[in-house]
């Protein structure tokens, strides 16, 4: 143990070296950094919540919704197949409390012939058809289940991408039991705006209007619905519009929306891809002179008419809209829609000034802490004290410089974690200490007191930061949120103190212990 061959002394060199150019950059400033050139480290600790301020955000899918509207598509699925078979129906409906759709065949002599028509519609369905025709389509179970989990995994990614879109710096975006999401905006300054862009499902499609029909005057026909818009009437009233509720082509067909000028007035131009390019043009072509309505979310934003086909996959959305709700409009369709609507559960926001006090009051727990440390082991231990110390300086180098390089998110139960870590990063150093003393008291020299204190201590060392290390990585695996981030610190502060205190430490003692070669130890 009093033995330090070369690639012991090259790693502890290198990985010291390394932890210090990872933990630079925490204390240049950011718009520095940019500066620098590209193949230097530039990650700097991202402060939680708690740390920088932010908002907190939980939100609730709106399952129901999805599934009302998946069983409307299958009504009308049903609807349409009978229909072009020429078989006669009644009763058709959805039942969203049963996730089935009901009908009755009207003549036996065609049950038959509807088992037939609609057994392209049975994937993930329990259907049948009673003898008298009475039928029934429901979701089994497993579909049910299946589509619950991809609408909440599809909405975590709308919200990512959409977050990404805005600028903020490392979101924390998880699901919380089946059907909730839980959003923390760390640094942001306009926690209204990114409620906006998050909770709007931003479900665009592009459907005719019937133009002949009157809302509230005359009957509203099948397959059509009445959708309210921004338009001002004469009387004050908000002008509604009766559209065909089947959809000629939606957003998921976009590729890009940008906000731009026509005019001089803000709009937001659009891009298809090949298939809705060729949908827009066929409908463009089929109907010039009908008013093509744009809806998103259940409300017309405008409803041009269509004066010539439009051949080239793109086109304009227009309206009475801001520069910002462009820019927001055009960020939400190149993110996407989401799958359902968002219900917003709970709010909180955290200001800077707050998360700044609690970073003061880390500091000055950690500094109070260090010294402290640092004045009982030079008190206590002397020398040995000192290398102990100059150990510990290098564990808080590493600890910072692996937060940097993973990118791990510093909280303020993280702060708690180093200043755990602060105390027991001496422990392993203590360990060795005292059985040096001991090995001396028997009478054993200076190079055999400090050999059998580090090898008879290595086996304690290990066996306690290995069950704390244990007991960390339980937290972090079963803890949510500032658990988490405890668990982190805690975990890389053993690893890093361990190493410290093992290598570094005695790196110190063996390039004493050579050059002074001293006759007793003053331990």
């Amino acid at each position: 143990m009093v033995q330090i061959s070369r690639w012991q002394l090259v790693l502890v060199v290198g990985v010291l070296l390394l932890g210090i150019v990872l933990a630079v950059p925490n204390f240049i400033p950011r718009d520095d950094l940019e500066d620098l050139p590209d193949w230097l480290p530039k990650q700097q600790v991202n402060l939680g919540l708690d740390l920088q301020g932010g908002a907190y955000l939980l939100y609730e899918v709106d399952l129901a919704s999805v599934f009302e509207e998946q069983l409307e598509n299958l009504t009308d699925a049903v609807r349409v197949e009978l229909r072009e078979a020429r078989i006669g129906y009644s009763g058709l409906d959805a039942r969203p409390a049963e996730n089935a759709v009901v009908f009755q065949i009207r003549d036996a002599e065609q049950v038959e012939a509807a088992r037939t028509r609609l057994a392209t519609l049975a994937t993930g369905t329990l259907f049948s058809i009673e003898d008298n025709g009475s039928g029934r389509i429901e979701l089994t179970e497993q579909a049910v289940d299946e589509r619950r989990q991809h609408v909440v995994q599809q909405a975590i990614e709308v919200i990512r991408r959409r977050i990404d879109e805005t600028g903020t710096r490392e979101p924390a975006i998880q699901r919380q039991g089946d059907e909730r999401i839980l959003i923390q905006l760390p640094g942001i300054d306009d926690p209204e705006r990114a409620k906006d862009v998050i909770g709007k499902t931003a479900k665009l499609s592009f459907r005719f209007v019937l133009d002949d029909v009157r809302p509230g005057v005359d009957p509203i026909p099948a397959g059509a619905e009445v959708l309210p818009s921004d338009e001002q009437l004469g009387s004050g009233q908000t002008r509604q519009y009766v559209v065909r509720k089947r959809v000629m082509i939606s957003g998921d067909n976009l590729t890009d929306a940008q906000s731009t000028f026509q005019q001089a007035q803000p709009v937001v131009s659009f891009r298809f891809d090949s298939v809705g390019a060729q949908r827009f043009a066929q409908a463009t072509s089929e109907n010039v002179g009908r008013l093509f309505a744009i809806v998103l979310d259940e409300k017309v934003i405008s409803a041009p008419v269509i004066r010539e086909p439009i051949l080239g996959g793109s086109g304009v959305i227009s309206g009475n809209f801001t520069v910002q709700e462009t820019q927001d409009l055009a960020l939400l369709l190149r993110a996407g829609a989401l799958p359902a609507p968002l219900t917003l559960l709970e709010e909180r926001t955290v200001g800077p000034g707050l998360g700044a006090d609690s970073i003061r009051a880390g500091e000055i727990a950690a500094v109070l802490g260090m010294v402290l440390v640092v004045g009982f082991m030079s008190a206590v231990y002397g020398l040995f004290g000192v290398f102990a110390n100059i150990a510990l300086l290098a564990n808080l180098v590493l600890i910072l410089a692996a937060l940097s390089g993973l990118q791990a998110t510093l909280t303020l139960p993280g702060i708690a974690g180093i200043v755990l870590t602060i105390g027991m990063a001496v422990d392993a150093n203590v360990l060795v200490f005292e059985r040096i003393r001991e090995e001396q008291r028997l009478g054993r020299g200076p190079v055999m007191a400090i050999d059998s204190g580090y090898r008879r201590a290595m086996t304690t060392i290990i066996d306690a930061n290995l069950t704390t290390l244990i007991a960390a990585m339980l937290l972090f695996q079963f803890g949510t949120g500032p658990i988490k981030g405890f668990a982190v610190t805690l975990m890389i502060g053993l690893i890093t103190s361990m190493f410290t205190a093992i290598m570094v430490s005695r790196l110190l003692v063996v390039f004493w212990l050579r050059r002074r070669r001293p006759k007793e130890l003053a331990i």
